[in-house]
């Protein structure tokens, strides 16, 4: 059956619901509903994704989505597709930016706005030590002191793992579990679901349905889907061959065989978490 509604979790998907000017009403109800009550936001602006470091030789971050909200507190959303190396290391990299944009110049007394990085994962960690962690869907993470009280409050990861949201439509109660359930089945719709009687899902499904796309946003989803659909393949492939050879050995083979396929160096990275150096030299 031919898909009625994007998939989500495509870079044009995810960007054409949550990134755009008009889907501003979309990202707001949605960080609203992953936030405290206490902690709501009224307005939201987007922001430069493009983050660079402090001079020519620091790295630079592109975000999928950078806003801000009224009190000038920084959201990073971010789509992850694939597991990749050092991607909590990642996550932690990426949030010294709007960190360290708010210094001043001259006299300053380094009251920092809040900061939340947010991380919608197709994949989960698999590395908790207690087995109620590994079936859990929302990691909210602060920094703690060795009496796991909160140290700072300024600064928030919130990591949602898609692969453990199981619910079905009849056990939905929350805000944050309709959007849950809207992002991990939007692709299998073919009406909307009763759940979903609310404008602002209305306003999702219609930003979200093909058939209103303009002919040029459809080839960019598109060509967005079959990267993604290419992403999902070779780190399947890789997951395979790391275990049944060793987790290097995997890597570097399918590394190999991937470019003699003529496969992107981009997708490769993705699936193996290696760099592009490491590449280079295989």
């Amino acid at each position: 059956m031919q898909a009625k509604y994007i998939n989500p979790f495509t870079d044009f998907g995810f960007k054409k619901i949550f990134g755009e000017e008009a889907s501003k009403p979309l990202l707001l109800d949605f960080l609203n509903a992953l936030l405290p009550e206490n902690d709501q936001i009224v307005s939201l602006s987007f922001k430069n994704k493009e983050q660079l470091g402090q001079t020519e030789f620091d790295r630079k971050a592109i975000y999928d989505i950078y806003c801000e909200n009224e009190k000038g507190e920084k959201f990073i959303v971010e789509l992850q597709k694939s597991k990749q190396n050092y991607f909590k290391e990642r996550t932690i990299y990426y949030s010294t930016f709007p960190i360290q944009e708010q210094a001043e110049r001259g006299e300053w007394n380094y009251n920092l706005k809040a900061v939340y990085c947010i991380g919608i994962l197709d994949f989960t960690f698999d590395d908790y030590e207690s087995e109620p962690e590994k079936s859990e869907v929302i990691h909210t993470i602060k920094l703690k002191n060795q009496n796991n009280k909160t140290f700072y409050e300024k600064l928030t990861y919130i990591y949602l793992e898609m692969p453990n949201f199981k619910k079905k439509e009849a056990d939905l109660k929350t805000r944050i579990e309709q959007w849950l359930y809207f992002i991990k089945h939007l692709e299998d719709f073919q009406s909307i679901p009763t759940i979903f009687s609310d404008e602002v899902f209305r306003q999702a499904f219609d930003k979200a349905e093909l058939a209103k796309l303009a002919p040029t946003e459809l080839d960019s989803y598109q060509y967005s889907l079959k990267v993604f659909r290419d992403n999902k393949a070779v780190y399947d492939y890789a997951v395979d061959t790391a275990f049944d050879e060793g987790e290097l050995k995997g890597k570097l083979e399918t590394v190999k065989s991937f470019k003699k396929l003529g496969v992107s160096i981009e997708i490769i990275i993705e699936a193996t978490g290696l760099s592009k150096e490491e590449i280079e030299k295989l």
